[in-house]
């Protein structure tokens, strides 16, 4: 039952905050919930260490792919 109710928290708090913060979280919270639960059941602890760790993970992936590739110094015609 503490295992819903902190999927129903977690779903609420992804529901009402913006797309670009809740991005991670939601799989985060899941999986740090359930870990939590089996591993002394902490699962609320867990799900809010999950979610904090998969908006870092998301947030990271996103600034790596906002960031220009880093290739050869050749031109379109691939001079250099």
């Amino acid at each position: 039952m503490k295992i819903f109710a902190t999927l129903v928290v977690a779903a609420s708090a992804v529901a009402l905050s913006s797309s670009a913060d809740a991005k991670g979280c939601l799989k985060g919270a899941v999986v740090g919930g359930v870990a939590g639960h089996y591993a002394g059941h902490h699962g609320a602890l867990g799900a809010a260490a999950g979610c904090l760790y998969g908006r870092h993970r998301a947030n990271e992936q996103e600034r790596q792919q906002a960031q220009p590739q880093q290739g050869s110094p050749r031109d379109a015609q691939g001079r250099m």
